[in-house]
């Protein structure tokens, strides 16, 4: 297929990076040139920016980052809207509402720091579709780990990792919090931060997400260093998703009542609170919800 072919299929059928990298290969004109035409229309636009923009790892979204693509067709000898056509999310791929983890976490603060130590965004281009968490605590009442299996959606190209987050309880050590990529992922880079008791760690995917792309996979934090746990909540920065909880208590430390509730923040008081009944020889017990957050969701329980 020779460089017109391949520009007249990716004009119709995108992805957008495809389309603007095949654009400029058939009209054989540097980046830099590019940048310099789009100068003299009063446009600026770096040139690591064009390069971004044609490999996925960013995607123009801004209302400025828009004139200039339309521009670009110009530049490129497109046909009008060639080009932003192909910058309308697929069905699903719309970022779906969302609140900033200050609202969630007592120590967003401490949280705000891991995320740039990463040089992570705390949107990290990803909502979940679905969540199934299992949370196992020991015969010392103790949170000993917490599995999850999880699907995504990206709402924006180039996304190729997610960052997981565990908030220990009081007292726990984080220096000793493990983490463990179980299915299609693999631990990346770990921060942690003691006083706060939280853990951030990379989960790496082996393939690079454009917008609309699913993604499934699992991974495992083995924690059992902190003292008695008393509930497990779950933060939802975006809403919308499928989740479902199940706690599994060792059969020397059984709960004698079981609850789940939700909050609006961390300080608040627990709202729609209803009783939960264990099962499996009274050892487990679940939640589940349609469609969580933006908030708090969680299990509560008391022990005799």
């Amino acid at each position: 297929m020779n460089v017109h072919s391949e520009l007249e299929q990716r004009l119709r059928t995108g992805p957008f990076p495809l389309a603007l990298r095949a654009a400029i290969e058939a009209r054989g004109l540097a980046l830099h040139r590019i940048q310099r035409r789009l100068a003299q229309q009063g446009i600026q636009v770096g040139v690591t920016s064009l390069s971004y923009w044609q490999q996925g790892t960013r995607r123009p979204v801004r209302a400025e980052s828009l004139r200039a693509v339309r521009a670009l067709e110009e530049v490129l000898d497109l046909p009008p809207d060639a080009l932003i056509r192909l910058l309308a999310p697929p069905p699903g791929a719309e970022r779906p509402p969302a609140r900033p983890y200050r609202s969630l976490l007592d120590a967003s603060g401490p949280l705000y720091q891991l995320f740039d130590a990463l040089g992570t965004p705390a949107d990290g281009g990803l909502h979940t579709i679905s969540h199934f968490e299992r949370v196992r605590v020991g015969a010392s009442r103790e949170l000993v780990g917490r599995d999850s299996q999880q699907v995504v959606r990206a709402h924006r190209d180039g996304v190729d990792r997610y960052v997981a987050i565990h908030y220990g309880d009081p007292g726990c050590a984080p220096a000793r919090v493990g983490l463990r990529g179980m299915e299609n992922c693999r631990a990346g880079r770990v921060r942690r931060h003691e006083e706060a008791g939280i853990v951030v760690a990379e989960l790496l995917f082996d393939t690079r997400l454009r917008s609309g792309d699913t993604h499934v996979f699992g991974y495992s934090f083995e924690d059992g260093t902190g003292p008695a746990c008393r509930e497990y909540v779950r933060g939802f920065s975006f809403g919308g998703g499928q989740y479902l909880l199940q706690v599994r208590f060792d059969e020397a430390a059984l709960p004698v009542q079981c609850r789940g509730f939700t909050r609006t923040t961390p300080g608040a008081r627990p709202t729609g609170q209803r009783e939960l009944t264990l099962t499996g020889r009274h050892r487990m017990v679940h939640l589940a919800e349609q469609s969580a957050g933006p908030g708090l969701l969680g299990i509560g329980w008391d022990w005799a």
